[in-house]
């Protein structure tokens, strides 16, 4: 993904094209997408990234080096699917990409609609969509991973555990477990300084002696 290989196009060496369309412009997977178009073009890759208008990621990306092209997507799947799609496909066709990666439900579904495996696809569920929603939605969700598990050159997934229950929900794909990397200049361990200025700060651990054991969990709050 990060590889800085050059093909020869007109008779002149140009970079590859790795286009990335997201529906979600915040959070994780916002995260993902900019650290990897960060190694991309710092690998001498071009890499261009397609999300709605808003939010993060498109902020993020340009800062990290990528191009940015709008393409207007709702969360959930509904009328407006067809339009995406058809957006969707008029990127691949200006930016002429190597390779499209997607990520998450929506630009999975759309994309892989529009494309067909026409053009190099990986596709990164960023966990199951057919596990966030319930009855229909759920079957319908997980009989279009199933059905478009065949137009992606990859199916990308975090963890052994995500590739697995995508396996035992029936989803034939090529797959690879790529696990998200961990900047470690940003999030190093901190000194025994550092751990008691933190632990002094909260007020939640008042009374709680300084050395006791004490396990964090980090999250996002946010609507599903």
């Amino acid at each position: 993904m990060g590889s800085s290989r050059v093909f020869q196009k007109d008779r002149e060496a140009v970079p590859v094209t790795v286009l990335h369309l997201s529906q979600p412009v915040d959070g994780g997977v916002a995260r993902v997408v900019t650290d990897l178009v960060r190694a991309q073009t710092a690998a001498g890759t071009r890499a261009v990234v397609a999300c709605p208008p808003g939010g993060a990621l498109g902020r993020d990306a340009a800062a990290a080096g990528a191009e940015v092209a709008g393409w207007p997507a709702r969360r959930e799947p509904g009328p407006g699917l067809y339009g995406e799609a058809v957006r969707a496909a008029r990127l691949v066709r200006r930016i002429g990409p190597d390779l499209v990666h997607t990520h998450s439900a929506k630009a999975g579904l759309a994309v892989r609609l529009a494309l067909r495996g026409r053009v190099p696809t990986v596709h990164q569920p960023h966990a199951w969509s057919f596990d966030a929603v319930g009855g229909a939605t759920a079957r319908l969700a997980l009989y279009w991973e199933r059905l478009a598990a065949r137009w992606a050159d990859r199916v990308l997934c975090v963890s052994g555990d995500e590739l697995r229950h995508g396996e035992a929900s029936g989803v034939r794909a090529r797959w690879a477990v790529v696990h998200n990397g961990v900047d470690t200049r940003r999030f190093g361990p901190a000194d025994e300084a550092a751990r008691t200025r933190a632990r002094t700060a909260l007020p939640a651990l008042a009374g709680v002696p300084p050395h006791a054991p004490l396990a964090v969990c980090v999250g996002r709050l946010c609507r599903q």
